[in-house]
């Protein structure tokens, strides 16, 4: 007696793919295509436009200088001055990065 829960299609597992199958509109619950298709994003065209690259790297230089500015504070142990300081050269290093892969050509423009 099958007790549902190998998921050979009978029993309670087999009835929840179907339902679920059934739901979501696939014909066949054991075809990998055609759930990888029903569970793709659709994007509009405007989603997928590229930023303002300017913008960004203003917007990434000026919270790396609010992050040091934190340093000034009521603080007293060292794990935060660390955080700060790290995070902060983790953002200048990912501007200068991207500057220096665009100016190479190891990164297109347009993006």
């Amino acid at each position: 007696m099958s007790d549902g829960i190998e998921g050979t299609g009978s029993g309670l597992v087999g009835r929840a793919r179907r339902r679920h199958a059934k739901l979501i509109g696939l014909s066949s619950p054991s075809s990998q295509e055609d759930r990888v298709v029903a569970e793709e994003p659709v994007y509009a065209p405007d989603q997928l436009k590229p930023g303002n690259r300017k913008w960004a790297r203003i917007g990434a230089i000026g919270t790396a200088v609010i992050l040091l500015a934190m340093l000034i504070g009521n603080h007293e142990g060292n794990t935060e001055n660390i955080w700060l300081i790290g995070t902060a050269l983790a953002l200048i290093a990912t501007v200068v990065g991207d500057a220096v892969l665009r100016r190479n050509g190891l990164k297109p423009n347009d993006q």
